[in-house]
């Protein structure tokens, strides 16, 4: 408003603008909201959420990031908890969860800092000296574990899935992803790397989860082309073809005139042999399966199936890509190019019946760099949860082949940073120190949480919890199943450090990011009758 009473419009009609504590307070109960839907899903007793979808399509999950997805958020910091929970998905594959639910609480621990009249950027400055303190606590306490050994790897896949659906088959998962994991693993200098791409996920409903199976080599959900042809090959030799097996139409309009019969023969002959010949190019180097990425023309196919070679047609690129570092072919992108050294090998080739579909699978493969998870269960929902937490487990077991580093689960981790914590922030001067402590308090809240969901009462347990590590007792944490404080490592519940850096750097600088926010501006409705933007409620 100017001095003369005129309304001065900054921003376009029908924008709504919260500013100052209101703005505040709207998105810190936003984060809160979002923190409270998640946290009963934390840990081996946690619950599940249902999700049903605009569709109709119902989704059961107790997955941090796939229950934020699926739930169509609005709400713009609300939002932002989504998205951390999602990129700590795709970096280290667990944990996010334990994200969410610590931000919620650093949110929450700086509204009562803020109401006693601690500025935010006094309390952002706490929170990132604290995370960076926490962070090296757990490289300190972490203990390095060797990257192919499987019987820790086993128990870090079983502790991933123990907090998931199919927890009542995790040794037997476990087993299957940890050989998924190192079979895939590509070591250079001392070092692994794993490419989680190279092990495929193909799900079906209708039998149990104990009837999953890896398989060294991949499967593709095509069928044979050709119902002449064999649909079982032992000693494949494999030609992976990126080019199609048909004439291809010409770049420019072309023009055939034709006088008599005789040429029109002549013209189909041509395209017949030249057919014929591709065909015997592939038989000429030995090949007798051919996957190819694009077409094989009718004509093509039956030449194939006299020649009794198995043919498979328009598989995806990234199964083609998946062909060739399983059988140690080359995909090939011209037939003429085509040579014996170019073939994949693998034991067999066979179209089978899964369900009422028909898939081929490639098996049997020397060394295969790249293998394939066939997820089984009794209904849609169990596999498509089984699937997350396969996903889950074989990202952890990743993480620990790439950095050997491992802690108790538990809440153990997460009670020992902030033992250490305390001792810390207790040499920090003026009130970053209350924001410090404030640090801490919110990371004690995910044992709290744990113990809440097993049905124990948080006061009961964090004494025992506090006292163990002060004595000098690192892994002391909450066995959940018994109920009881106990050393988790010996219980083999481990986990992949690099998995509570993630939720600890992810959370903090989310959290910072809300805590900094004085103003929201949020558009009106465009005009033209538009989709309305959110809205913060």
């Amino acid at each position: 408003m100017t001095a003369s009473g005129q309304p001065v419009l900054i921003l376009k009609e029908g924008t709504t603008e919260k500013k100052g504590r209101e703005a505040q307070r709207n998105n810190f109960e936003a984060v809160k909201l979002i923190r409270d839907i998640v946290k009963s899903s934390l840990g081996p007793r946690g619950m599940d959420k249902m999700l049903v979808d605009s569709l109709g399509d119902v989704t059961v999950t107790n997955d941090g990031a796939t229950i934020l997805k699926e739930m169509d958020v609005q709400h713009p910091a609300a939002k932002m908890m989504v998205e951390i929970s999602k990129a700590t998905d795709n970096e280290v594959g667990d944990g996010t969860t334990s994200t969410v639910v610590l931000a919620g609480y650093l949110v929450e621990k700086a509204e009562e800092l803020i109401q006693k009249g601690i500025h935010p950027t006094i309390i952002i400055d706490g929170y990132m000296k604290a995370s960076v303190e926490a962070v090296n606590v757990l490289k300190r306490v972490a203990d390095k574990v060797s990257a192919v050994d499987k019987a820790t790897l086993k128990k870090i896949a079983m502790t991933t899935i123990g907090t998931k659906v199919v927890s009542s088959d995790a040794a037997y998962l476990s087993d299957l992803i940890v050989d998924a994991v190192t079979q895939v693993a590509d070591q250079k200098d001392g070092t692994y790397r794993v490419d989680i791409d190279n092990i495929k996920v193909e799900k079906k409903p209708g039998a149990s989860i104990k009837s999953t199976m890896l398989i060294k080599g991949v499967v593709v959900d095509k069928e044979v082309v050709h119902a002449g042809m064999p649909k079982t090959v032992k000693n494949a030799k494999i030609a992976l073809l990126n080019a199609p097996l048909e004439i291809e139409k010409t770049e420019i309009d072309a023009k055939i005139n034709i006088t008599d019969p005789e040429q029109m023969k002549a013209f189909l002959d041509e395209e017949t042999k030249l057919l014929k010949d591709m065909v015997e190019k592939i038989k000429s180097v030995g090949a007798n399966v051919v996957l190819c990425q694009k077409g094989i023309d009718d004509m093509a196919q039956h030449y194939l199936a006299k020649e009794g070679i198995l043919a498979v047609r328009r598989i995806k690129m990234s199964d083609m890509d998946k062909l060739a570092r399983a059988t140690g072919g080359r995909n090939v992108t011209s037939i003429d190019d085509l040579s014996a050294d170019d073939l994949g090998y693998a034991d067999v080739v066979e179209e089978r019946k899964v369900e009422e579909d028909k898939w081929v699978f490639i098996e049997g493969c020397k060394n295969p760099k790249a293998v394939t998870l066939l997820v089984r269960g009794g209904a849609q929902r169990v596999v498509d949860e089984a699937e997350r937490s396969i996903h889950d487990a074989l990202m952890t077991v990743k993480d620990v082949i790439e950095k050997p580093s491992i802690v108790a689960g538990g809440g153990a981790a997460e009670i020992e940073a902030v033992t250490q914590l305390r001792k810390w922030a207790g040499a920090l001067e003026g009130r970053v120190q209350l924001a410090a402590y404030a640090f801490a308090d919110a990371l004690e809240m995910i044992p709290m949480v744990l113990a809440e969901n097993a049905g124990l009462n948080p006061l009961d347990v964090l004494p025992e919890l506090q006292s163990g590590h002060q004595s000098g007792k690192k892994w002391v944490g909450i066995n959940v199943l018994n109920g009881k404080v106990e050393d988790m490592l010996a219980n083999s519940i481990i986990e992949p450090e690099v998995v509570k850096e993630q939720v600890i750097k992810s959370a903090t600088e989310v959290a910072s990011m809300i805590i900094k926010i004085d103003d929201l501006i949020a558009a009106g409705k465009p005009m033209g009758g538009g989709q309305q933007m959110p809205r913060p409620e």
